[in-house]
C-alpha cells in the first residue's frame, strides 16, 4: 500500500513541476558562492536516490557519486524538503563536531517529532543537554563495572535458551533478543523473557518506519511507527506510575535503575519530570541501547564466519581469558580490558556497517567553510560511511582489517560510529561491554558458517542481512 502512496505522490509532484516550469535556483548568493549541487525534484529534492541507496545497503554511493561529479567534498542537495549541504571526510566531521552550538546545532527531521514527540517545548540542544545530565551516573566506569556481572549472567541464559542444542540460528532476531533483554533489565528492571519479548514487538514496528517516506496515512510504515511509539509510551507511563507509587509508599525493594533515577530527579525549578516526558526519554534509550548494539553483533558474526583467521585470533584471545578463571566464574572488569583484538574486530565491523548512517546539523548563522557560503537555516549532513569507506582515511576500504585500530588507530574524526563533539553517544562504553560479552559467549561455544554465502545487506533503519543472517552452528 505504501508504494501506491509513493507513486501517487511522485506523479503529483511531476505534474506540479511541469505546470510551473520549475527553475533551479542560482548557485551563488550575495554573501558568497554556495556549494556545487542541485535541488533535485520539487519538494522531494534528492530524497529518493538518498533513500534508495540506503535501502540497497550502499549509502556511501549517494555521497561518493556527487563528490566525484562536483569534484568537491562539500556539495549541496535537498533532502526531505530541506536545503542541505553535505560535509564529507575527516575535515568536515571535525568542523561540525567542534563547532557544535557555535555555528551549528543539532537538528532532527520534523517526521521524528511525530514518532518521538516531546512533551516539553524546548530546543533539541537543551533537550540533549537535559538527557546527558540524567545519564552520567550510569555510564561512568564504576557503574559500568557493576553491569558486567548482569550482562554475563544474561549471556549465559540467552545462549542456553536460544543457541544450545540447535543446528542453526537466524542471527538478527537472536542478537536483538540478547541486547533488548539487557536493556530492559538495566533500564527498567524487567527480567522476564516472555514480558521482554512482548514488549519488543512494537519496537520492531517502530524501527521499520524510522527511515520511510513521512506519509501519515493508514497502512504506511510511517503511520505504523507512530502508533507503535504511542503504544510503547503508554506502556511505559503505566510502569512509571507504578514505580512512583512504590517509592512514595517507602518500598525498600525499589530497583536502582535508570527508570527510578528519572522518576526521582527534579529539574532546575525543583519539579519532578512528567510521566510522558520520562517515557519519551526511555523510548529513545531503548532504541539506542539495543538496536545499535545488536547491529554490531550481527556483523561481527558475519565477518567471523567469512574470515577464519580473524575468528581464530578472537577465539585464542578468549581462551586465554578462560584459562585464568575457575569453572563458572563470571567475567570481571579486568577481563574486558584483555579483549583488545576482539574490540578491534568490532570497530572494523562498525567501520563497514555503522548502525547510525549520519546526522543533521542546522546553521545557527551564516558561515563559510572550505571556500563556500552556508546560509543561516540550512541543514548540514554528516555521513559515517562517506568517511569510513574513504580510501584517503582507510586504504583498501572494502577489506576487513582489524589491524587498522592498533596503536594510535585511524586519523582523528575519520572513524565516527558514535558521532563526535559534545553530542558523542554517551553509551559508547556500555555498548563496548555488551558487544565483548556477546563475543565471549559465542566463540567459547561455537564455530559457524553462513547458510546463505552471498546474502545481500539492506539498511532500514539499521544495516542488516536481508534474510537475517542464518548460520549453521558447530559446537566446540
Amino acid at each position: 500500500m505504501e508504494s501506491w502512496y509513493v507513486t501517487l505522490l511522485t506523479l503529483f509532484l511531476i505534474a506540479i513541476s511541469l505546470l510551473h516550469f520549475f527553475v533551479f535556483k542560482s548557485s551563488s548568493s550575495s554573501k558568497g558562492q554556495l556549494p556545487p549541487g542541485t535541488s533535485g525534484w520539487p519538494v522531494l529534492g534528492e530524497s529518493i536516490p538518498f533513500l534508495s541507496t540506503t535501502w540497497k545497503g550502499h549509502p556511501h554511493k549517494f555521497f561518493f557519486d556527487r563528490i566525484d561529479r562536483y569534484s568537491s567534498k562539500v556539495f549541496r542537495t535537498n533532502i526531505f524538503g530541506e536545503k542541505a549541504a553535505v560535509f564529507s571526510g575527516a575535515a568536515g566531521n571535525k568542523y561540525l563536531f567542534s563547532h557544535e552550538n557555535k555555528t551549528v546545532q543539532s537538528w532532527l527531521m520534523p517526521s521524528f517529532d511525530k514518532i518521538f514527540p516531546s512533551t516539553i517545548n524546548i530546543p533539541p540542544r537543551q533537550e540533549g543537554l537535559r538527557l546527558r545530565k540524567l545519564l552520567p551516573g550510569y555510564v561512568k566506569a564504576e557503574a559500568l563495572s557493576g553491569y558486567i556481572g548482569i550482562m554475563d549472567e544474561i549471556g549465559n541464559r540467552h545462549f542456553a535458551e536460544f543457541w544450545e542444542n540447535k543446528e542453526s540460528v537466524v542471527v538478527v532476531p537472536t542478537t536483538k533478543r540478547f541486547t533488548f533483554l539487557i536493556a530492559c533489565r538495566l533500564f527498567l528492571s524487567i527480567d522476564d523473557p516472555v514480558a521482554v519479548a512482548e514488549f519488543a514487538k512494537p519496537f520492531n514496528v517502530l524501527n521499520s518506519g524510522l527511515i520511510s517516506f513521512p506519509i501519515n496515512l493508514p497502512g504506511t510504515a510511517f503511520n505504523r511507527a507512530i502508533k507503535a511509539s504511542k503504544q510503547i509510551r503508554n506502556d511505559l507511563a503505566l510502569r512509571i506510575r507504578r514505580r512512583r507509587e512504590e517509592m512514595l509508599a517507602g518500598n525498600t525493594q525499589v530497583p536502582k535503575d535508570i527508570l527510578t533515577h528519572m522518576v526521582s530527579t527534579t529539574d532546575e525549578d525543583g519539579k519532578l519530570m512528567d510521566e510522558m516526558d520520562i517515557a519519551c526519554k526511555i523510548v529513545g534509550l531503548l532504541v539506542a541501547g539495543h538496536d545499535t548494539t545488536s547491529t554490531i553483533c550481527t556483523f561481527i558474526v558475519k565477518f567471523l564466519a567469512e574470515l577464519p583467521h580473524v575468528y581464530e585470533a578472537v577465539y585464542q584471545e578468549h581462551m586465554k581469558i578462560l584459562e585464568t578463571k575457575k569453572q563458572g566464574e563470571p567475567l570481571k572488569w579486568e577481563d574486558m580490558q584483555k579483549m583488545k583484538y576482539s574490540w578491534n574486530v568490532a570497530c572494523e565491523a562498525l567501520r563497514l556497517y555503522p548502525p547510525v548512517q549520519g546526522g543533521f546539523r542546522e546553521a545557527i548563522d551564516d558561515f563559510n567553510y572550505n571556500g563556500f557560503h552556508i546560509p543561516k537555516g540550512w541543514k548540514i549532513y554528516w555521513s559515517t560511511t562517506s568517511s569510513h569507506r574513504n580510501p584517503e582515511h582507510f586504504p583498501d576500504p572494502e577489506k576487513f582489517e582489524p589491524s587498522r585500530f592498533e596503536g594510535a588507530g585511524p586519523e582523528p574524526y575519520s572513524f565516527i560510529p558514535f558521532g563526535g563533539g559534545p553530542r558523542m553517544c554517551p553509551g559508547k562504553e556500555y555498548s563496548r561491554l555488551e558487544v565483548l560479552i556477546f563475543i565471549h559467549h559465542l566463540v567459547k561455544r561455537y564455530r559457524w558458517e553462513k547458510i546463505i554465502p552471498d546474502e545481500k545487506i539492506t539498511i532500514n533503519p539499521f544495516p542488516a542481512p536481508v534474510k537475517g543472517l542464518p548460520i549453521r552452528l558447530f559446537p566446540h
